[in-house]
């Protein structure tokens, strides 16, 4: 264990050392450079880039005094799973059992299930405490949240009932059963109850994750005042109105008149105009010119194809059911909630049918949350760095996956799982693709400095 752990720690030094690397590329400082103007010896320096020494919180305090960047520039996401794969039993998870109070009342009992520092995801397993005797949303038993800003998909086990604000400001009650889920957006009141007539306490697993206004991007909008950060919200009420913010915002940050985009498109002042506010949709002919126009992807003003409510409930019954890979139907997928504005989150309940096949027939370019609904034992077999692992995974456990890690699943059971892209798929994805293979070690990873000293022909 304490070989694994120095192994790690190893690691984890080397990656921290060629991300010094990549700001001091960035801020076009040398090596001898940052040692005088941090005022530590170049040795120093070199052992920090080389993943020998550790880059020291007080070397990153006068970095952040003397140069334009900040102290989370400096430090990378530990990865507290490096076979690619995180398992919690459900023992440890009993373990972190605590009891909420509601109104001065036992309301939920909460238990942690799998979470990992390389995930977006928080799932909870939640049991609900409280029993109504009716499906009045107005019922004054039950207490409501205030709302949170994680987005957050749940899975139902027994007869609770789901009550949420519709997007009319209405309090309703969705009546759930074992398979049903929903996907509920944030900051929209909601809470949960078991109906009095269950056979036990009901129970959800609610899977609260960020998408992609966590970390980063949520520091940034902090940074500027609530005045100017809000502006960046645009007008996506309608599919009308959220293709006529996205022309406005793009002909505004290019400075750009109604009058000089009318030259450039051909179009008419009064057809800009019309769009600019509303009137209609563009047409793709009109798209393609005016993302031309703006030195842009057609695909940076084209809206949503619909706008989706804050809350959508599914039923078990109305779910699509498929076989998956189609040759051995390994597995039977059922597609859960769901929500087209998050287009890289994906939630499933699959059923692993039994099968002896020692494929990796499972890769999926997310990350994975899973967790073991069904009563049986279950195998996770995977492979990552030429080497082979399995867990198993029992009832009540729960795993995290890493995106593109081969596995599968053997035995006899049935699974919940949630995916999510996190930060790098979407615009991410698409500036790493254009940076191209060649490039792509140095930008996850900088290992060179950012020309040659000795010249280069």
């Amino acid at each position: 264990m304490l070989e694994s752990h120095n192994t790690n720690e190893s690691i984890y030094m080397i990656k921290m050392g060629r991300n010094f690397l990549g700001i001091l590329n960035d801020l076009k400082r040398r090596p001898e450079d940052a040692a005088k103007e941090l005022d530590i010896p170049l040795e120093q320096i070199k052992a920090i880039i080389e993943g020998k020494k550790l880059l020291s919180s007080e070397i990153i305090q006068s970095a952040t005094k003397i140069w334009p960047v900040n102290v989370s520039d400096f430090y990378i996401i530990r990865d507290d799973s490096p076979t690619g794969v995180k398992v919690m039993s459900a023992e440890e998870s009993k373990k972190s059992s605590r009891i909420m109070e509601r109104g001065g009342k036992p309301y939920y009992e909460y238990r942690d299930t799998v979470m990992s520092g390389v995930a977006p995801f928080r799932p909870e397993w939640i049991k609900q405490l409280c029993y109504v005797d009716d499906n009045d949303p107005e019922n004054l038993t039950v207490q409501w949240n205030n709302g949170h800003f994680m987005h957050q998909f749940t899975y139902f086990i027994g007869d609770v009932n789901f009550y949420y604000i519709d997007d009319n400001g209405e309090k309703q009650t969705s009546v759930m059963k074992t398979g049903d889920s929903m996907y509920i957006t944030p900051f929209v009141s909601h809470t949960f109850a078991t109906r009095k007539d269950a056979k036990k306490d009901g129970l959800i697993l609610a899977l609260t994750y960020g998408d992609k206004l966590t970390g980063e991007i949520k520091k940034e909008l902090a940074s500027l005042s609530t005045e100017l950060a809000s502006q960046f919200s645009l007008d996506f009420s309608t599919q009308e109105n959220a293709s006529a913010s996205l022309l406005k915002f793009h002909r505004q940050i290019s400075s750009l008149t109604i009058n000089e985009v009318s030259r450039r498109t051909k179009l008419s002042i009064e057809t800009v105009s019309d769009l600019e506010n509303g009137t209609r949709l563009p047409s793709g002919k009109e798209i393609i010119v005016l993302a031309n126009a703006f030195n842009i992807n057609s695909r940076e003003l084209i809206s949503n194809d619909k706008a989706e409510k804050k809350v959508i409930v599914k039923s078990y019954e109305d779910c699509k059911k498929w076989y998956y890979p189609e040759e051995s139907k390994n597995y039977e997928f059922i597609e859960l909630a769901s929500t087209s504005s998050l287009p890289f989150s994906k939630t499933f309940e699959i059923k692993v049918q039994n099968s002896s096949s020692p494929d990796y027939d499972l890769k999926v370019g997310l990350h994975q949350f899973v967790y073991n609904v069904g009563d049986s034992e279950l195998f996770l077999n995977w492979e990552l760095g030429g080497k082979n692992y399995n867990k198993l995974i029992k009832s009540g456990d729960s795993a995290y996956i890493k995106p593109f890690v081969r596995h599968n699943f053997r035995g006899s059971g049935k699974l919940v799982v949630l995916r999510i892209g996190g930060k790098i798929p979407g615009d991410s994805q698409r500036e790493l693709s254009i940076l191209g293979n060649k490039n792509i070690s140095r930008a996850i990873s900088e290992t060179a400095l950012w020309f040659n000293p000795n010249g280069k022909q």
